[in-house]
């Protein structure tokens, strides 16, 4: 896998905007029983960048982004790089 944390303070304020929205809105994203609106789930996933919960990973190889959280081995894995 050829992937790397992209700090999420580093993109524009579009381009973080386009990639949550787009994370949250993939089919099999699962927030539960309760029923969340767009707004409310990308400003639940901007607070889990914003506090270090989660981060984005960029994958070149599949020319893609992804948010996973940060004790996700994967991302551990990244992180000592």
């Amino acid at each position: 896998m050829n992937a790397m944390i992209i700090p999420h303070d580093q993109l524009s304020p579009e381009a973080l905007n386009g990639v949550i929205e787009e994370f949250v809105s993939r089919d099999g994203t699962d927030y539960g029983e309760r029923e969340f609106t767009l707004e409310d789930k990308v400003n639940q996933v901007r607070r889990q960048l914003k506090s270090g919960k989660a981060v984005i990973v960029y994958d070149s190889q599949m020319e893609s982004c992804t948010i996973m959280e940060s004790s996700h081995p994967a991302v551990q894995a990244l992180a000592k790089k």
